[in-house]
């Protein structure tokens, strides 16, 4: 057997082994390249979690600790580097196998337990990660900053020179969390709220698609199964891969289904396509979803879809940073002032819901994590109520449309100059004036979250860099389909060519 490295057996911060490893906090949990996420590397993270909430009173050393996984090819090693180590520290691994990581959520805190999800989302297959959770809602930006300061020691001879570990350790045996997480829903919609529809679920590699059938079979539902996958698919329920775009118009041609839907690896973002094969932002999907269950209070960041206040069915809206945490910080604090129903949505469709909501005299109790299931068949049941379909629904909306792309291998060293400039008014690159020759002039720029533009002519330009990957993010936001596919071209342009007049030598 070979020994850990000494420093393993010295008490290292958090901080020190992300920088180390590059495995550092993103916008939903620690996520990295499989390769830096070593046996070593997840232990230490999950001691510092363990740490960090015992320190802030919300975990008794000992207690429970719910643990799930993807369908990721790397997720069951990093699952048993997670489970040993919360026996190392004196708990009890409760594990739920490869389920939703709302599913996981929703049994967590109802026990009140805190609860990790090894998942890399919708990232591509050489990269992972873990979202922590506490006891009763996400783990917010303050937590990640506490866990930072943890300082862990490991246990001596526990892993090899690789940093893996030598230590046979196996999750316990699942229990089942699915039924409860399905159930949720059948209850509240009723069994037959989805009768005479015809959908289609393009499973690929989504941990969820059994799941998914289940709950629209049991309301009514007929369904038809479609590319499953043993081979992991990175399904982005923001920026839709174009091979995704058209296999909805090929599916929705051939089988006429009124609807098609599917998720992204840990089911927590939705992605739905109408009768006629385009699939839907997930910020009209979250619009859709919050107006069906009366939401008074709603929380998105700043890159959702400003048809949102157009609509002026919810009497708050609260703008915040990109990222499930912040919105869910913002949707504590409208409970705490009062407001009811209060729901969040993000761009990429996951919707969170922090009180419970009345509906038709049935009950749904707050789940306040991202959930894909709950805002695709709000939006579902709606177009069965009013007899009309998916798309009518959507056409009915206050007309502004939005669109979004990624230009990939652009970490934050190369964009945070971009950005940084665009932030100036005297633009050394003159950037802006690049946008403002097509959009008109800069009637505000919001720094909330990246840089956002937006024009005296209504049109917006959104920039931001990644929390996830090394990537920047463009978006935009005008009045036509034509104009958004245009601008978002003009957006990658101006962009891509920033980063080559950067790369050539001067």
């Amino acid at each position: 057997m070979m020994k850990s490295t000494s420093r393993d057996h010295a008490a290292t911060s958090i901080a020190d082994r992300m920088a180390e490893s590059g495995v550092a906090f993103g916008t939903s949990g620690a996520r990295g390249l499989v390769s830096a996420m070593t046996d070593r590397v997840c232990f230490a993270y999950v001691l510092g979690f363990l740490q960090h909430l015992a320190g802030a009173g919300e975990y008794a050393p000992g207690g429970r600790v719910a643990v799930a996984g993807d369908l990721r090819p790397s997720t069951p090693r990093i699952v048993r580097a997670c489970v040993a180590a919360i026996g190392f520290a004196g708990g009890v691994p409760v594990y739920c196998g490869e389920v939703p990581a709302p599913a996981l959520c929703r049994h967590a805190f109802a026990e009140g337990m805190p609860s990790l999800m090894v998942t890399g989302s919708h990232i591509a297959e050489d990269r992972n990660g873990i979202k922590f959770n506490r006891c009763r809602s996400e783990f917010l930006k303050s937590d990640e900053t506490a866990m930072r300061e943890q300082q862990v020691t490991l246990p001596e001879h526990w892993f090899d020179a690789s940093g893996g570990l030598t230590v046979p350790v196996e999750p316990p045996v699942a229990i089942d969390v699915s039924e409860a997480y399905e159930r949720r829903y059948v209850d509240f919609f009723g069994s037959g709220a989805l009768a005479g529809l015809r959908l289609g679920v393009y499973e690929h590699s989504a941990v969820g698609r059994d799941v998914l059938r289940h709950i629209l079979e049991a309301l009514g539902a007929g369904v038809v199964r479609l590319g499953r996958s043993a081979v992991f698919v990175p399904v982005d329920t923001e920026a839709v891969r174009e091979e995704d775009v058209i296999l909805a118009r090929k599916w929705i041609e051939e089988y006429r289904f009124d609807a098609l839907l599917t998720t992204d690896g840990d089911a927590d973002r939705p992605l739905l396509a109408d009768e006629t094969g385009a699939w839907l932002r997930g910020d009209v999907l979250g619009l859709l979803a919050a107006r069906f269950l009366g939401a008074q209070a709603v929380v998105t960041p700043v890159s959702s879809n400003t048809a949102l206040e157009r609509s002026g069915f919810a009497g708050q809206v609260l703008r915040t940073r990109i990222g499930s945490p912040y919105v869910a910080a913002a949707m504590a604090e409208a409970v705490a002032a009062g407001w009811r129903p209060v729901a969040g949505y993000e761009a990429n469709g996951g919707f969170l819901l922090a009180s419970d909501v009345e509906l038709d005299g049935r009950r749904l109790a707050a789940l306040p994590t991202r959930d894909a299931v709950l805002p695709m068949l709000c939006a579902l049941v709606a177009t069965r109520r009013a007899g009309v379909a998916l798309s009518s629904l959507v056409a009915a909306l206050p007309r502004r449309y939005t669109l979004s792309d990624r230009l990939r291998e652009m970490p934050t060293a190369v964009s945070g100059p971009l950005l940084a400039s665009l932030a100036r008014p005297d633009d050394p690159e003159r950037l802006l004036a690049l946008f403002a020759a097509k959009c008109g002039t800069v009637a505000h720029i919001d720094l909330t979250d990246g840089v956002r533009m937006v024009f005296s002519s209504e049109e917006i330009v959104h920039l931001r860099a990644s929390g996830n990957a090394p990537e920047l993010r463009v978006y935009v936001e005008v009045g036509s389909p034509g104009r958004a596919r245009e601008l978002l071209q003009l957006g990658m342009a101006v962009v891509t060519g920033w980063k080559e007049r950067q790369a050539s030598p001067h």
